[in-house]
């Protein structure tokens, strides 16, 4: 066989290969500058420094978390686990109320459309981190926990944060947990089920008393089988402060509220353009066989319109996500505040930057691998 540069095949081949060197090149040529600039400033490399004791206090923490005993390592990872804390609400209650802001902005009352209409347009050009400084602002303005305000019994609101009233956390209840885990699993089968039933008879079986059964019954049987454990911890002013409850602090508050409001302004755009895609006679053809606007809705319009909406808001998730490192600036530690602590106190920016970049990448594509199995899973197959 004859090499030819007229041949195709060949010189693709030809230029991948240049195209590769160039970039193995420039790789190694930053690695090895790199590498010398710090010898000569001997400055160490590598990534034992994860394994000393940190020293770094971090105030808010979802497991047990001690300065001076814990590694650089670990705070990283309590970093992360912050950083998932905001970032797994702020999406689901992003959503939320950007679902329902979307739809309200269709509707057929005006004073409805536009109030929905200038909340869209207000926050999409206030900048996010301005939002997230007037938040901070606005809980930290909150009278001292003396004077703090109680609109429900059980629930206070101060400059400290939020306290709410906590449930004593059990055995039983975390095997009534699972039992629950287990019913949306099977509640997930049986909907399957009734819906190969419907297509072969016409006729589809209720599936809401078995979903009662294995969504309520079965957790709550197994839960009064474990001896029915209730206990509730109420928040009690001593002091200066409260004691007892669950805190939620003004960092993380304000946080998740800034992130939520911001990302709902686009979520509703995203929400009402996928409904608008769906023909108006899908919409028509549902009101004459008789069905309600929430049947129509739920049945007809946004299953057609999820193939709209969720390749943008697979986009909106990851913004949220990475939005969060905007956090450093009202003093929440995610993960970003806490590996720029860990490099300025042992002066390895490099593996710090590194790290950062690369915990961000593996959340970025473990979202975007959800959305892509979930899009494929809504998706409108023709028969």
């Amino acid at each position: 066989m004859t090499l030819s540069w007229s041949d195709p095949m060949f010189r693709s081949i030809v230029w991948q290969v240049v195209i590769i060197g160039g970039f193995a090149a420039i790789a190694w040529y930053l690695v090895s500058n790199t590498s010398t600039n710090l010898k000569a400033r001997r400055i160490a490399t590598g990534f034992e420094f994860l394994g000393r004791t940190a020293g770094i206090p971090i105030g808010e923490h979802m497991i047990d978390y001690e300065p001076s005993i814990n590694t650089y390592g670990y705070a990283l990872f309590v970093g992360v686990l912050n950083t998932l804390k905001v970032s797994v609400v702020g999406v689901v209650l992003a959503t939320l109320l950007g679902t329902l802001i979307g739809i309200l902005r269709l509707s057929r009352n005006w004073l409805i459309s536009k109030l929905t209409a200038s909340y869209v347009e207000v926050l999409r050009d206030i900048p996010l981190l301005l939002q997230l400084l007037f938040w901070y602002t606005v809980l930290q303005g909150l009278p001292a926990a003396r004077q703090s305000f109680n609109p429900v019994p059980g629930v206070f609101l101060s400059n400290r944060g939020v306290k709410l009233p906590a449930l004593n956390w059990e055995a039983p209840h975390l095997w009534a947990l699972a039992a629950f885990v287990l019913g949306c699993v099977a509640t997930h089968y049986v909907g399957k089920r009734a819906d190969r039933i419907q297509d072969a008879t016409g006729v589809r079986p209720r599936v809401w008393p078995v979903a009662l059964g294995l969504l309520i019954a079965v957790p709550v049987a197994v839960w009064a089988a474990l001896g029915a454990p209730w206990s509730i911890e109420w928040p009690v002013l001593r002091g200066f402060n409260f004691q007892g409850g669950l805190t939620v602090s003004p960092e993380y508050f304000a946080l998740l509220l800034g992130l939520v409001i911001y990302t709902s302004a686009y979520v509703a755009e995203i929400v009402r353009s996928g409904i608008l895609s769906v023909p108006h006679g899908q919409i028509e053809a549902g009101g004459a066989l008789g069905l309600r606007q929430g049947v129509i809705l739920r049945k007809i319009i946004l299953p057609q319109a999820l193939r709209v909406i969720i390749p943008p808001m697979t986009s909106q998730y990851l913004n949220l996500t990475k939005n969060s490192s905007l956090a450093v600036a009202i003093g929440y530690q995610d993960m970003v505040s806490i590996a720029n602590t860990t490099l300025n106190q042992t002066g390895q920016a490099i593996e710090g930057i590194f790290m950062i970049g690369l915990l961000y990448l593996v959340i970025s594509l473990s979202i975007s691998l959800f959305m892509n199995w979930y899009n494929a899973r809504v998706a409108l197959v023709e028969r």
